[in-house]
C-alpha cells in the first residue's frame, strides 16, 4: 500500500528539455528521488511515464491528471 509520505510530485524532464510551459510534475516513490537526483537513475511515476528526477516541483506546479486520479483513488 502506498502511503501519501510515500508519493511526491516531482517533473517529467528528459535529455531534450526545451523549459516548455507545459511540463507538468508527476507523483514518483519518495525513496527513488534521492537516486535518482544523485545516481541519474530513472524513476517511473504513477502513470507509468519514466524519467530521471532532474527539477523539484513549486507549490502551484501542474500535476500529471492521470497521476493525481491513480494518488486520489490510493488515498481512499
Amino acid at each position: 500500500m502506498v502511503s501519501q509520505s510515500d508519493i511526491l510530485e516531482r517533473p517529467d524532464v528528459r535529455e531534450g528539455d526545451t523549459g516548455n510551459a507545459n511540463e507538468v510534475f508527476h507523483y514518483v516513490k519518495k525513496n527513488k528521488i534521492a537516486e535518482s537526483a544523485v545516481m541519474g537513475t530513472l524513476v517511473e511515476a504513477l502513470c507509468g511515464e519514466v524519467f530521471p528526477v532532474t527539477k523539484t516541483a513549486k507549490p502551484g506546479s501542474p500535476v500529471c491528471p492521470a497521476c493525481k486520479e491513480i494518488y486520489d483513488q490510493l488515498r481512499k
